[in-house]
């Protein structure tokens, strides 16, 4: 087999390299879809991302000076070339500092199989990536794997382990899946993301027929309409639909690395929005390092029938 290619967003690995990794990502027209020229777009939003990085500062002290995402990442290609019998690289989209060292080992083979990070294709995440690297003809791409069963099956052993391990009754919680947020017109340009991410919440919610579900977006960034319900929303008026559910525990179900949408936005802001309304909360983790997760990535690595058939890129 070709050796693996697997790509990530990338996170501040401190502190002071949080300017720059916002500076990247509002930067990429693909995340940010501005009528700017590019010159204009690129001064715009880098002097929005320096401001932001001051805001944002205080919340990855508080998560422990750095996004987990980028070690994570790592530590996933080296558990991942033992099974998968083949090399295994990284690429950290926003991690700048980090490209020379991905493109030197793409220089050496012929092809590599890249195998996203994210499970629902988003042609602000995967897409994003794969326009970075076109026009090379040396990538086989992984495009989403948003109801693969082994996906699925690792999201409900982390939901019911942890519904175990926190002793919860299924029949009296509310699991409420909250997915990343896209602008709603993102959807109406054809990107298939919000019907991957329900195919996700069905396929996992049908491992819990006691349970109530429900599905909503986080992280919304800026004006304009994003995808809903927004999890903020959900969590205020939870008490006109929770059928009497007692507790209500997160699912990130679009997040496979906890980083600072799940360890501060979830748990800093939302779940105290619950627990004031005087019902118990919890943030599920996701599926990070966990051994049944890193045998399921290997499988779905090796599913050539996975590989994109169609443009990755929008148009």
């Amino acid at each position: 087999m070709p050796p693996y290619l697997l790509v990530n967003f990338g996170g501040p690995r401190n502190l002071d390299e949080i300017p720059s990794f916002l500076t990247a990502l509002l930067c990429d027209r693909d995340v940010i879809r501005s009528r700017f020229p590019p010159f204009v777009h690129n001064w715009f939003f880098g002097r929005i991302a320096r401001k932001r990085a001051v805001k944002v500062r205080e919340d990855y002290i508080e998560i422990g000076d750095k996004s987990p995402i980028y070690f994570d990442t790592e530590a996933l290609k080296e558990k991942l070339s033992h099974p998968l019998r083949a090399p295994v690289h990284t690429f950290h989209r926003y991690l700048i500092a980090t490209h020379a060292e991905t493109r030197a080992q793409l220089a050496k083979a012929n092809e590599h199989i890249v195998l996203p990070l994210f499970p629902q294709f988003c042609y602000a995440t995967t897409g994003s990536i794969a326009r970075f690297f076109a026009p090379s003809q040396k990538l086989r791409w992984i495009k989403s794997y948003a109801d693969h069963p082994a996906f699925i099956a690792s999201y409900q052993r982390r939901i019911r382990d942890f519904l175990q391990e926190k002793q919860l009754d299924e029949k009296e919680t509310l699991l409420l899946f909250s997915a990343h947020g896209v602008p709603k017109r993102f959807i109406e340009e054809g990107d298939p993301y919000e019907q991957e991410c329900q195919a996700s919440f069905r396929a996992v919610m049908s491992g819990f027929p006691k349970a109530k579900g429900r599905l909503c977006y986080q992280s919304k960034f800026g004006k304009g309409e994003w995808l809903r319900p927004y999890t903020n929303e959900a969590c205020e008026t939870l008490l006109q639909w929770n059928e009497g559910r007692t507790t209500v525990v997160f699912v990130p179900i679009s997040f496979t690395s906890d980083h600072i949408e799940t360890l501060f936005e979830i748990e800093k802001l939302y779940l105290p929005i619950v627990e004031k309304q005087g019902l118990k909360a919890y943030r599920c983790p996701a599926l990070n390092l966990e051994p049944y997760w890193i045998d399921a990535l290997a499988e779905i690595a090796r599913s050539p029938t996975l590989w994109a058939n169609d443009a990755l890129v929008r148009k």
